[in-house]
């Protein structure tokens, strides 16, 4: 999610991120979400491929082999408007022909395979890539991985469901600045185990309290200097842990911020 400000707690509607350059409308509202079931078929190599635009490609299928779990896949296509009817419009930074849908294999909490889906702008599909194959590879578990227009663009919600998530066309928390989110250039991970966190300590999310304070232990959690900020750092993404004051701990970015 250019910088972060401290802010009281009640007025944390939308959780995490770094900023950009110009001022933005949103709305919120819920919607309620499910949990993908694993994926059964078999699955292609891992490829980085480019689609017809709009056009709608099967996910990569993950199935255990005779010897282990299913090997990481990834397909880069083109997104269609219509899949972004909430987090895109019109006076965005970034044209939705500039994003790019990221279909790919993560580890759940269930210790199973799963295919979950980011966008993100077409300049950083290597590095999400790059960086999803290494945590599949080190089994570091992810809850779910859904578009955030799932819950019809609302932050909260889609954090509240501990969704990890990209692209999205808002603000910075606390700022009158694009996020880095609304450049498609900034994931958050795990938010719940993960949260933003005040100055003060606090948090929007009452699922998220318990995970307020670093280090600790837990699943998921990311701490300072961990085989995650390890694995964002090797493609020079910054951790919103690492800032002073606020922290965002779900929050990498390519800019840092």
């Amino acid at each position: 999610m250019k910088g972060a400000a401290t802010m009281a707690f009640v007025v944390l509607a939308s959780i995490s991120c770094g900023g950009g350059q110009s001022a933005p409308a949103a709305s919120s509202t819920q919607s309620s979400p499910t949990q993908g079931s694993p994926i059964q078929s078999p699955p292609p190599a891992t490829t980085s491929t480019t689609g017809e635009a709009g056009a709608t490609t099967p996910a990569p299928t993950p199935t255990p082999t005779r010897t282990g779990p299913p090997p990481f896949a990834a397909k880069v296509t083109p997104i269609a408007r219509k899949r972004l009817p909430y987090s895109w419009r019109p006076g965005c930074p970034v044209s939705y022909k500039d994003l790019r849908l990221v279909t790919m294999t993560y580890w759940g909490f269930d210790d199973r395979a799963h295919t979950g889906e980011l966008v993100v702008r077409k300049t950083v599909t290597d590095d999400v890539v790059t960086v999803f194959k290494k945590l599949y590879a080190m089994r570091y578990p992810i809850r779910q991985m859904r578009l955030v227009d799932v819950y019809k663009g609302d932050d909260y919600d889609s954090i509240d469901a501990d969704n990890t998530s990209a692209f999205n066309c808002r603000a910075a928390t606390g700022s009158s600045n694009w996020s880095n989110h609304a450049y498609g250039e900034a994931v958050d991970l795990n938010p719940r185990e993960n949260p933003y966190v005040t100055a003060s300590g606090s948090t929007a999310h009452a699922n998220a309290k318990k995970y307020a304070h670093r280090p600790m232990r837990g699943k998921a959690v990311i701490n300072p200097g961990d085989r995650v900020v390890r694995t964002f750092a090797s493609v020079d993404w910054g951790w919103g842990g690492s800032w002073s004051g606020t922290k965002d701990y779900q929050h990498f970015s390519r800019s840092g911020r």
